[in-house]
């Protein structure tokens, strides 16, 4: 397998390649070269299966020969033998027609960790096979920096330098990452918002000479590893619920578009989804584009939900890339429009292939907690505010389309106690492996929104640790 930049101007690389690298070189992001396509009898051989032998064989086509099979198969083993429920991602039924899928089984409690426990793994194992070390750089809206700390602190090959925006994640997201003591971790505040953390991430990454410096790679899903490795949950919840023979709808609560994305790619390789919704909070650029084709920024609001605190969705570029027939050069002229003048030009044709496909559902703090509050009292199901968020959307989806409808449930309630008590009058606690986060010494450097600043805390972290 070999992948293209969607900005068509960056070196074409194998899996590997692709891992290490991150952002291409030309700014876009990497794409499989060609998608692989499954028969009914291909999906009908993983039903049964246990989720880790599931992702190893839904992940293989995408690695190809970069990584052995076994040596892959192993990974996936390891890496999911570690989650909190045997099935990894079990579904909960809460209507005729509607499932919750528990994405949040892992070490800290978010959907982050079924691709980057798994990433951090892949990582040590070509960076040790190669002989080489690389600063990972991220920017988190909450959920990715904890997931991605975790599964890099200590590993012998890589420094890695998370971006948050200061004050805009909940209290235990930060935390999880802040409390974390491993000498190759480091935590920047940002005075700022998430779109400024990742503006900043992508501007190391053009700096060409101090991206060979550091030797930057990113763990955000800007990084294709992250996408393929969220595949295969789309894939056990479908045939979950009888596929490939029937069809399926995805609910999706929707910030930076990667795990919807990866839904629409499982789509792509013939999984038979119906219909997608990507749920979104108050800040609803991607259901203002799918209602009318408006991708236009507007200042980002503090929400209940802040993870899909989120006005630029740096994935919604590799569909672009596909809706615009994989043309690198309308791509890159919509990308730098967009950066340009904060609204992204897309063809009428290229909408409706949007909207074939995706539905846009919005809901604002106010909904959020009706919503948390409805699933408690007619459920007895607790939900964190984006995972409600998704639920809400899935209720609307199942109305309008009478197919089987699965929300994707992204985080574990205690990860937003505040929003939780605020709805229900319960503070959820936490699992007794984190009881004492609250009570953890915290470790960060509050930085200005402004490039050399930044770089010049990644430089510190990544010469101290060499020395």
């Amino acid at each position: 397998m070999r992948y293209i930049s969607t900005r068509g101007q960056a070196p074409v690389r194998d899996f590997a390649g692709v891992l290490l690298a991150g952002l291409a070189e030309d700014g876009g992001l990497y794409v499989p070269e060609t998608w692989p396509l499954w028969s009914r009898a291909d999906w009908r051989a993983l039903r049964g299966l246990p989720y880790a032998e599931l992702a190893f064989r839904v992940l293989q086509p995408f690695v190809g020969t970069a990584i052995p099979s076994t040596t892959l198969q192993k990974l996936c083993h390891e890496t999911y033998a570690g989650f909190g429920h045997p099935a990894v991602v079990p579904l909960v039924q809460l209507d005729t027609s509607i499932w919750a899928q528990e994405l949040f089984h892992g070490p800290t409690l978010a959907f982050k960790d079924l691709a980057l426990q798994l990433i951090g793994r892949l990582f040590d194992h070509v960076l040790t096979a190669r002989g080489e070390r690389v600063t990972i750089i991220g920017a988190t809206s909450g959920d990715t920096g904890s997931a991605a700390i975790e599964a890099c602190a200590g590993r012998a090959c890589v420094d890695i330098v998370i971006l948050h925006p200061a004050g805009r994640t909940s209290e235990v997201q930060r935390r999880q990452m802040t409390t974390v003591t491993a000498a190759n971790v480091s935590n920047l505040a940002v005075d700022g918002t998430f779109d400024d953390c990742q503006d900043l991430v992508k501007a190391m990454f053009a700096d060409v000479a101090f991206r060979a410096e550091m030797r930057l790679s990113a763990v955000n899903s800007i990084n294709w590893a992250r996408i393929a490795a969220q595949i295969p949950y789309y894939v056990a919840g479908a045939l979950a619920l009888g596929g490939p023979e029937s069809e399926i709808a995805f609910a999706v609560p929707t910030g930076n578009f990667g795990n919807v994305l990866a839904a629409w790619c499982a789509r792509r390789m013939g999984l038979p989804i119906a219909r997608l919704t990507a749920a979104a909070n108050r800040n609803d650029i991607i259901a203002r584009f799918l209602a009318g084709n408006d991708m236009s920024v507007r200042p980002v609001e503090p929400s209940l939900s802040p993870s899909m605190d989120i006005q630029v969705s740096s994935n919604f570029e590799r569909l672009l890339f596909e809706l615009a027939d994989r043309d690198p050069a309308v791509t890159r002229h919509a990308m730098e429009a967009f950066r340009a003048t904060g609204k992204m030009p897309v063809s009428d044709v290229a909408w409706k292939r949007a909207t074939a496909v995706l539905h846009g559902f919005s809901l604002d703090d106010a909904g959020t907690t009706a919503e948390i509050r409805r699933l408690h009292s007619q459920c007895g199901y607790l939900a964190d505010p984006h995972t409600a968020i998704g639920i809400a959307a899935a209720r609307t989806l199942a109305c309008h389309h009478g197919v089987p409808t699965i929300a994707m449930a992204t985080a574990h309630p205690a990860k937003f106690p505040d929003a939780i008590e605020q709805a229900v009058g319960i503070r959820p606690p936490l699992p007794p492996r984190l009881a004492d986060l609250y009570e953890r010494p915290e470790r960060f450097t509050r930085v200005p929104r402004d490039l050399a600043a930044i770089e010049a805390s990644v430089r510190a972290t990544v010469l101290r640790n060499a020395a």
